[in-house]
């Protein structure tokens, strides 16, 4: 193999700027964060309406939350984005679409965290209902029983302890969420992916630019994992056995 390794790239200045390699990662890696974190807050708070509905007696209600589920989970993250960010502006009134187009800061990244987050949002919706679901009926009559109403039995009883049971999957959602993003370069975000081919381009060490971007993605699924861990120990129930 005839390829000429250079770690040292890293630390060298960018022929086009006064930054260096270095600062182009870690600056992707800051945009990378930033639309994962805003994406998992829009599709936790989103997926957990969508998922309560779904197990609701309420038909109409319950067929929202089938409807939003279904239509954001069938179309691929990638195409999702592609029409958040060129049709949809089209589709709005003249001014409100031409101040989208021209005028609005940081379209790209607010466009990223809403494609990543209503998609992942129909993901978290589907464990929130799994979790609703894997309680026995004993939860609900008992707080039926003791003069709750059905909205307040849905929030003090049966989802703070279906949660509970759902960070294992919640944890997996919260690293797809990290992962996912790397979909955003295709608008212009300078996030990771697009810091690592920006370098490559410049630079011509494909390898080290590659290879630097993967353990920066790892780094991050592997503290996103750490944080849900902990929260699953903490909110462990002990002792109790999900009904069958």
């Amino acid at each position: 193999m005839n390829y000429h390794w250079n770690w040292g790239i890293f630390l060298q200045q960018v022929s086009s700027s006064d930054e260096t390699y270095l600062d182009w990662m870690i600056t992707g890696l800051g945009w990378t964060v930033a639309v994962a974190l805003s994406a998992w807050v829009i599709a936790f708070i989103l997926g957990s309406i969508m998922g309560t509905l779904r197990t609701v007696k309420n038909k109409p209600l319950a067929l929202i939350g089938t409807i939003w589920v279904e239509s954001f989970r069938n179309i691929p993250i990638l195409v999702q984005l592609f029409l958040w960010f060129f049709v949809v502006p089209e589709l709005l009134p003249h001014d409100l679409s031409l101040w989208v187009k021209q005028d609005m800061p940081a379209k790209e990244f607010f466009t990223a965290v809403m494609a990543l987050g209503l998609f992942t949002s129909a993901r978290v919706a589907e464990q929130v209902r799994a979790g609703i679901q894997s309680l026995s009926r004993g939860q609900r009559n008992a707080g039926l029983a003791i003069g709750f109403s059905e909205t307040q039995t849905y929030r003090y009883v049966i989802l703070p302890m279906a949660f509970r049971f759902i960070i294992p999957p919640l944890t997996s959602e919260f690293m797809n969420a990290f992962k996912n993003s790397a979909v955003a370069f295709a608008i212009g975000v300078m996030d990771l992916t697009f810091m690592s081919r920006q370098m490559v381009e410049e630079s011509g060490q494909v390898i080290e630019s590659l290879l630097a971007a993967t353990v920066l993605y790892v780094i991050c699924a592997l503290a996103a994992n750490r944080v849900m861990s902990f929260i699953e120990k903490r909110s462990h129930v002990p002792g109790f056995i999900l009904a069958k």
